[in-house]
């Protein structure tokens, strides 16, 4: 019998060592090159609000194949080449598999295996769908009491249990069967994060799915050959998700000491960033097949029936900062 985190992340290593994840899902980077170029513009433009430090760290946390950052260094050769040349790129990743792939993009990377392991110094961040694949506890309200959820032969087993490690108060009372998770190594990560960019200088941006505001729920999942699958079933055979719980990584980035912007709908940060204009651009010229595929694969990142309002866009960044792109309040 196991916690259900440590079951989640026994699983996940096992998955992401031995699979390749895009056979079962696709990300915003692999839609369109523009997702990628237009966060290569963002960090081009929080190196100009830092004060144009060189070196500078150009950090992702879970790079995929390295489409992203192929696609925001390319971009930053093009509009920025003194902040492309100040960048000292590093990369984020755990699995060999995937290392490989990165490296036949992205050569002049470093590899770490946790974000603590990054040297100091001045750090732009990315970390899209990062947090989603970090374990996470469940706790079940049974007849009055707070039960934890452990696994067993592809089953759930709950125990009951005194406590519950949240950020914040756990509700007294709760529906028969209501969930709360708790996402520990994702405060965690914020937690650092916010220590990090406070003393040091910087921003992240963590681009994600899940609620602006911290609510009970079970979001646990589960797409193996590109299906929803039991989550449970087959250790290591599926890519195991939770949504992010964006409330509580902004209270404990801020809690450390740095400056949070957002969440904001990832189609509303994406148009704001000229994702249409780019678009457009890039459609200009292509045979009627190709401009229709462009904008169709810009439309699915902006709509809110597709990824525009389920992804949330969220800054971790130096309280000295003034205001980053794309991340201004809306109504």
């Amino acid at each position: 019998m196991e916690r259900l985190d440590r079951f989640m992340a026994r699983a996940n290593a096992a998955y992401y060592a031995t699979h390749d994840p895009y056979a079962d899902f696709t990300t915003a980077p692999e839609i369109t090159q523009v997702f990628g170029e237009l966060l290569g513009a963002w960090a081009a433009a929080v190196w100009e609000a830092m004060g144009r430090p060189d070196p500078v760290l150009l950090a992702e946390a879970g790079p995929g194949r390295g489409t992203l950052m192929a696609d925001a260094l390319r971009a930053l050769a093009q509009v920025a080449p003194e902040c492309r040349a100040a960048l000292r790129l590093h990369l984020i990743e755990a699995s060999p598999l995937l290392r490989a792939r990165q490296a036949a993009r992205l050569p002049d990377a470093q590899w770490h295996e946790r974000v603590a392991d990054l040297p100091a110094g001045p750090l732009i961040l990315i970390a899209n769908e990062f947090l989603d694949a970090l374990p996470i506890r469940q706790f079940v309200r049974r007849g009055g009491a707070w039960m934890e959820r452990f696994v067993e032969n592809g089953a759930f087993v709950e125990l009951c249990t005194e406590a519950i490690p949240l950020t914040h108060p756990v509700p007294r009372c709760g529906g028969e069967g209501e969930v709360l998770e708790v996402r520990e190594p994702a405060l965690e990560f914020a937690g650092w994060l916010g220590m990090r960019i406070a003393e040091q200088g910087g921003a992240a941006l963590i681009i994600d799915y899940g609620p602006e505001c911290s609510a009970p729920g079970d979001s646990l999942q589960a797409l193996r050959d590109g299906r929803p699958a039991d989550p449970l079933a087959d250790a290591g055979a599926a890519d195991l998700t939770a949504h992010v719980d964006f409330q509580a990584i902004a209270e404990a980035a801020r809690a450390a000491g740095a400056a949070v912007h957002g969440p904001v709908p990832m189609g509303l940060f994406l148009v704001r960033l000229g994702l249409f204009q780019r678009t457009d651009r890039l459609a200009r010229g292509r045979p009627p097949a190709q401009a229709a595929a462009l904008v169709a694969a810009s439309s699915r990142l902006a709509e809110p029936m597709h990824m525009g309002r389920l992804f949330k866009v969220l800054a971790v960044a130096d309280p000295r900062l003034p205001a980053l792109p794309g991340l201004e309040p809306y109504p």
